[in-house]
């Protein structure tokens, strides 16, 4: 696995970490589990990280020294491929030849670093884009930036030379074969999964209680990195217009905004908390740090309805993350988020990034226990069918399919 940018073992909702991380550490788990040997490259941040981890029987992360271990940015990363592909390809002479069976690279960076190893080690390289810049650039938030002309050459590069490609729903396979000029008997949908003993619906009241929150609030939840592109100004604007419309709500609408500056976002640490006092509304928004996945089910059970207004979502872990837990989800038409939330049923979609919009769809489920419990049943049912076992069974045949060069 090659995860350059960004490490599985990194906290998601800080900096650069976010459904990526739990990705490739939730399928490697899954991998071992069946007998994959996986050893997991990515960049190191700190001189005081392990060289190597063994996470779990199965399971082996190597930090490698590319660049600066602090003050990279996302952008900064390109320059320091060549470092880091040096020391990937030491790693197979060390074990001799054959000692890696294929390649899984996530993201256009560590793509980048694939193409060569696999071609150095012959053995297929299998890639999951992510995200992709063609598709960023035509939904770029306010006051977001491009993705830069090398970046979509990269992509362009990976997707001629990956054996198999892994979209994470039909429209990004779409995606792939209308912006890339992939061959699509060469794309796999493989959804991501969700951690079933981890989010766990019917527990609203205990997780309240744990953290705080009045049996009775009517809580909005948004997780996830501070960035333009996951639009959380848009959750912020949204509660103060519930507030202006239905004052019956001021003794009761709180809103939950947890995780850390990423991205451009970075550029404007406290824009959001800015915002918050502009609109009046710091007496009902609370701002959490980035928590680990077992505190982070808390906050999705303790919510009463979670958004995800994302300007793009190449899946959207975060919409199926909390529907595991009994909580419908208002989110954004685009990109995975169509597959991620069954709309009318688990939550509702929104076109656009109107606040007023947002509000309107919140309204029901913040007002109306009955739609909100109802809705809350079929979310449960539609997270159960995103499982990390069935994402690992999926990839597997992919594995399959390039090592043999079949379809």
């Amino acid at each position: 696995m090659l995860s350059a940018h960004t490490s599985p073992l990194a906290q998601p909702g800080d900096g650069d970490a976010g459904g990526m991380n739990v990705y490739v550490l939730e399928l490697s788990r899954r991998l071992a589990r069946r007998g994959v040997e996986v050893e997991v490259f990515t960049r190191a941040t700190s001189r005081h990280q392990d060289p190597v981890v063994d996470v779990e029987p199965g399971i082996r992360v190597r930090h490698v020294a590319a660049g600066p271990f602090e003050g990279l940015r996302k952008g900064d990363l390109p320059a320091q491929l060549c470092a880091f592909v040096r020391d990937v390809l030491r790693v197979e002479v060390e074990g001799g030849p054959g000692y890696f069976d294929l390649v899984h690279s996530h993201y256009w960076l560590s793509g980048q670093v694939g193409t060569v190893v696999s071609e150095r080690w012959d053995v297929p390289l299998v890639h999951s884009m992510h995200t992709m810049a063609k598709v960023k650039n035509a939904r770029l938030a306010a006051g977001d930036l491009a993705e830069p002309a090398g970046r979509i050459a990269g992509e362009e590069e990976i997707v001629r030379l990956a054996h198999r490609l892994i979209a994470n729903t039909a429209d990004e396979r779409d995606q792939l074969v209308e912006l890339y000029d992939a061959d699509p008997s060469r794309i796999d949908v493989v959804a991501p999964g969700v951690d079933l003993d981890v989010f766990r619906s019917g527990r609203q009241a205990e997780a309240r209680a744990r953290l705080g929150i009045d049996p009775d609030a009517a809580l909005v939840l948004f997780a996830g990195r501070i960035q333009p592109l996951k639009a959380p100004d848009v959750v912020i604007a949204a509660a103060a217009r519930l507030l202006d419309h239905d004052p019956a709500l001021r003794h009761r609408l709180q809103v939950a905004v947890v995780g850390g500056a990423s991205g451009t976002g970075l550029d404007r640490p406290t824009a959001l908390a800015e915002l918050t006092t502009e609109l009046g509304i710091d007496d009902h928004v609370r701002f959490v740090p980035t928590l680990p996945q077992s505190e982070l089910a808390d906050w999705y059970a303790a919510a009463t309805v979670v958004c995800v207004p994302s300007y793009n979502e190449s899946f959207g872990l975060v919409a199926i993350e909390a529907q595991a837990c009994g909580t419908p989800v208002v989110a954004a038409h685009v990109g995975g988020l169509v597959t991620a939330v069954s709309d009318g049923v688990t939550g509702v979609l929104v076109d656009g990034h109107d606040p007023a919009h947002y509000a309107a769809a919140m309204r029901p489920l913040l007002v109306d226990p009955d739609q909100r419990a109802a809705m809350s049943v079929k979310a449960v049912a539609h997270a159960e069918s995103f499982g990390w076992d069935a994402t690992a069974d999926r990839t597997l045949r992919t594995y399959a399919a390039a090592r043999s060069g079949g379809s």
